[in-house]
Parts: structure tokens; sequence; C-alpha cells
């Protein structure tokens, strides 16, 4: 999953969103360097990384990309899938979508000295072009897609996804919905355990 998923299931605790949200830029046991409640949100990143890497349904909906992104597929679903997230999102949230990044951002700066610094680089690029509600619409999916093939170098052709996004839309919808239904429930389990 990206940013809006991993931020949407860590539910109302803000410490464990950010925790979930900067996981990707804290490896290995860096994770021990952060308050407790955000440590948690690390771990609990990295399960439904873990989760969603081993999971039959993304599976399913990587093997459509494979051939022609080859180790790029599973970032590249990771993306559609927070697409459709949030082009549903009111079947998700009683918040606004609009309302709720704009709630994100503002706990990102309250807590930007917490913040690794690869994040602190990206954040008003972040802000300033609203990602996460970008995510919305296929358009905004594409920009995302042409952003991280220009981080690879243009050696992953993941701007190209687009074409597959339209082919397969209803394919990809179908498998994001079945499949966060069970993360879901997952997720709500991992918190309790914490």
């Amino acid at each position: 999953m990206n940013f809006l998923a991993h931020i949407y299931l860590s539910g109302e605790d803000s410490q464990l969103k950010i925790g979930n949200f900067i996981a990707d830029s804290v490896k290995g046991k860096k994770y021990l360097e952060y308050p407790t409640r955000m440590q948690q949100g690390i771990l609990l990143h990295r399960k439904i990384d873990f989760y969603t890497d081993t999971h039959s349904i993304v599976k399913k909906s990587v093997s459509r990309l494979f051939p022609k992104y080859r180790h790029y597929s599973t970032v590249i679903v990771d993306i559609l899938y927070d697409h459709f997230l949030a082009a549903n999102w009111s079947e998700y949230s009683n918040i606004p979508l609009d309302e709720y990044v704009t709630d994100f951002y503002d706990l990102l700066h309250k807590n930007y000295e917490l913040l690794p610094k690869p994040i602190q680089r990206f954040l008003p690029y972040m802000v300033e072009e609203n990602w996460l509600l970008s995510y919305a619409t296929v358009q905004g999916i594409g920009s995302v897609l042409y952003r991280m093939n220009k981080r690879t170098k243009n050696k992953s052709g993941m701007n190209l996804a687009i074409i597959e996004l339209e082919q397969y839309y209803t394919d990809f919808e179908n498998e994001f919905r079945s499949f966060f239904e069970e993360l879901e429930l997952y997720t709500k389990n991992e918190i309790r355990l914490l």
C-alpha cells in the first residue's frame, strides 16, 4: 500500500499515523530512536507491507503488470490501490478527503522535527502538489507514476502504467476492494495487539 492507505489504516492515533507514514525512511533498528507509539506505527507499516506483498489478490494485480514492468509492478500496484481508496473515499471515511489530507499535512508540520530528513525534504512538494488528494483522479495517479519513473531515472517506465490502469480499471478496482476489506480487518487486529 502507498501513503494514503498507510495513514488511513492507522486509525485516529496521530503518533501511529506518523510512524506508519515515515516507515519507509526508517531502516532496520533505527525505529528505536522514535517515541514508542511512532515505533509501533513503523512496525505496523512493515506488517502491512508484508501482508500486502504476500496476499494472493495483490499477486493477481501484480501479475497483470509484471511482464512489462517486472519488479516495479508491486510499487505500481501500491499506487493504483491508493487511487481506488481515494476515488471511493466516502465509502471508508465520513471526513471528506480534502479535509482529511489537510489535517494530516498539519499534523506533519506540527511534528516536523521528528520526521526523517528525506520526509522533511519532500514534504513541501507533497503539500504544494497535494499528492494525497491527487490520488483520487486518474490524472493525479498519472502524475505520481511520472514522478516515480523520474526517480528511477526513467528505467522503470512506470509512467506508462496509466495505460493498464485505464485498460483494466474494473479488474484492479475489484481486486482492491476485496483485498482492502481483508487488510482492514488484519490491521485492526494488529493495532489491538500493540
